[in-house]
């Protein structure tokens, strides 16, 4: 299993941007898929974004597509997501999980094995 650390959460207003980061500790960083999740209170954590090992496959939640892109840096263990635009109930506790690669894409939180502490992202309208 990876180890997984975000970074780069903030209050931000309407409108504006913020990028995440999450790095991982280990050698088998591109052997692992990798995804965003956020929990707002008192809801279930969502899917945001998963990207394939090499990041030639991405996929994003509908409430975020067109705002939000998921990158990754396989040479420094590292996956970003560039969140633009944001509304206020972008507002959640966002975590970075991994998954093994050969068990193939997911946006179930279920199919991910390793998860981050989280990073929060407040979004004042």
């Amino acid at each position: 299993q990876v180890q997984l650390v975000e970074s780069g959460g903030g209050l931000v207003q309407a409108g504006g941007s913020l990028r995440l980061s999450c790095a991982a500790s280990g050698r088998t960083f591109s052997s692992h898929v990798m995804g965003w999740f956020r929990q707002a209170p008192g809801k279930e954590r969502d899917f945001v974004a998963v990207i394939s090992r090499y990041g030639r496959s991405t996929t994003y939640a509908d409430s975020v597509k067109g705002r939000f892109t998921i990158s990754r840096d396989n040479a420094k263990n590292t996956v970003a997501l560039q969140m633009n635009s944001l509304k206020p109930e972008d507002t959640a506790i966002y975590y970075c999980a991994s998954r093994r690669a050969d068990w193939g894409m997911s946006e179930s939180k279920d199919d991910f094995s390793s998860w981050g502490q989280g990073t929060q992202v407040t979004v004042s309208s």
